[in-house]
């Protein structure tokens, strides 16, 4: 059986865009597979500090919970390399 620290270490799919706030840029960093598991910051380095901070209380949360925590998609296989005749 997996333990929190299973969950922790999976590697979720990050996106961080760039969203305007008040007139202001701001970045938000998500992982998409986790739902409403973002951060936003000035920085991207601040937003993904903040999705890390969120995603481990998220995660922390629905283990306390005995809630189901949501697993990546498989990730997509790189194609076999091309192989050239000489």
């Amino acid at each position: 059986m997996e333990n929190l620290a299973y969950y922790r270490a999976i590697p979720y799919l990050l996106v961080v865009e760039t969203v305007e706030r008040a007139g202001s840029w701001w970045r938000r960093a998500s992982y998409p597979e986790l739902p409403g598991c973002a951060g936003e910051a000035e920085s991207p380095v601040e937003a993904i500090e903040r999705l890390e901070e969120e995603r481990k209380a998220l995660l922390a949360r629905c283990w306390e919970r005995g809630e189901p925590i949501p697993v990546p998609r498989p990730p997509l296989r790189s194609p076999a390399p091309a192989v050239v005749d000489k």
